[in-house]
């Protein structure tokens, strides 16, 4: 059914304390700002309402949303990565591992609680799509007169940083682009009139292009993976999935002439360092986790372990499996193995990653629900962006840092509350 139906759930059922509902609700409207300029604003804003979730439901009485499977895997894994923390001895990673919790608890806070308020998912998606709309005018700014609002320029390699400082755009914007702009295009192409299903199509291609222009390779890559995914779901917007990327294909080509800087990072870069790939610093990084894995496969090395331990002696051989140039290199040690996979594997373990793989194959399953998600604009959108977040062939930042990790258990609270009232109103 279309994002605009309503369902009779209240923010405030009875019993509970009306302020810490609005409270909780201003702070979720307020988080994709704060993650967006202010990492500890926006850590701090995602505490208080885990802080105001768990002071509701002890004030209800209320630990049913303890029984979703969801959340038990989650505390099953979160107690699984404890548990190898402590067996590493370290004891800043295991306070960090402690902390962690809070990512965990903000997916029921907004799934059972926070997001129950159809006019608040409603206002939430108008804050993503003014957010996206945000970085993609600053980048056209930014392309077409050099300089952003804030007077920044490109980066130092071509890429756009849009509203930023430095180059965070095409990440940033990956985790808005299909929670902000399928939606949008869904509801237009509902249209009857031709005008209106033509701009559903303008807006996917735009949005697309500036994710091309903003010339960073993961991010352009991840977004074709989600719009063929979305093609693949949805007949919808199957031709305009198509259209768009025709239209990313010829700017592609076009890009030595109307962008010389991102065609040189996102063309010939790229290539190099698809052919050189065990000879990159990711291919480098990629050996040094696996030789650790391989070291440690059933408890890893505890919060941070690929960070903290990537320089050790033992873990510069490399494997005799991988085809590694130099597994000694220091680049193959930074502050995070570049994979969320390989993070997991390296904190606590291949029965960690096991059980997080579970974790997130029970939340695509319920944020996918039944036949409700064909009609579902929002959350047809972030089914797909959580499928494409936790894709295991990237490059991506770290998953328990903020603001990517924001990013992402907002986006799982909010699909599985989509998901939600999906099942209440079907």
């Amino acid at each position: 059914m279309p994002a605009s139906t309503r369902d009779r759930t209240s923010l405030a059922p009875m019993g509970e304390p009306a302020w810490l509902a609005a409270a909780a609700t201003c702070a979720t409207l307020l988080l994709p700002l704060a993650l967006l300029y202010a990492r500890a604003i926006g850590d701090a804003v995602l505490c208080v309402i885990v802080v105001l979730f768990l002071a509701n439901r002890v004030a209800c009485r209320d630990w049913t949303w303890l029984r979703t499977p969801w959340t038990r895997l989650a505390l099953l894994f979160w107690g699984w990565m404890l548990f190898c923390t402590l067996l590493a001895g370290s004891v800043q990673p295991m306070e960090q591992a402690l902390a962690s919790i809070r990512f965990f608890l903000l997916v029921p806070a907004l799934e059972s609680w926070v997001l129950q308020n159809p006019r608040t998912r409603q206002w939430l998606w108008y804050v993503i799509l003014a957010t996206a709309l945000w970085i993609l005018l600053q980048c056209w700014q930014q392309y077409i007169l050099g300089l952003n609002v804030f007077g920044y320029p490109r980066w130092i390699d071509g890429a756009l940083t849009g509203p930023f400082r430095g180059p965070v755009a095409g990440p940033t914007f990956l985790w808005l682009f299909f929670p902000a702009f399928l939606p949008l295009c869904f509801i237009l192409l509902r249209r009857a009139d031709r005008l209106g299903r033509l701009c559903g199509v303008a807006v996917l291609v735009f949005a697309a292009l500036t994710m091309i222009l903003i010339g960073q390779r993961m991010p352009a890559v991840l977004m074709t993976l989600g719009l063929c995914v979305s093609g693949l779901l949805f007949r919808q917007v199957r031709v305009p999935v198509l259209l768009t990327i025709g239209a990313g294909i010829g700017l592609l080509a076009l890009l030595p002439v109307v962008s010389p800087p991102t065609s040189v990072k996102l063309v010939v870069f790229f290539t190099y360092q698809m052919e050189h790939f065990w000879a990159s610093p990711y291919g480098l990084i990629f050996g040094r986790a696996v030789t650790m894995i391989q070291a440690h496969p059933w408890f890893g090395l505890g919060w941070d372990g690929y960070r903290n331990f990537c320089m050790q002696p033992d873990y510069l051989n490399g494997v005799s499996w991988l085809p590694v140039a130099d597994p000694a290199n220091a680049e193959g040690c930074t502050i995070h193995p570049h994979n969320y996979w390989l993070q997991v594997a390296t904190s606590c373990g291949l029965p960690g990653t096991l059980l997080f793989g579970a974790l997130v194959v029970t939340w695509l399953r319920y944020i996918r629900g039944g036949a409700g998600y064909l009609t579902n604009d929002r959350q047809a959108a972030l089914l797909v962006i959580v499928f494409v977040a936790m894709w295991p062939i990237a490059s991506t930042t770290s998953l328990f840092t903020v603001p990517n990790a924001g990013w992402f258990f907002l986006i799982v609270g909010w699909g599985l509350a989509e998901a939600r009232r999906a099942t209440v109103t079907g």
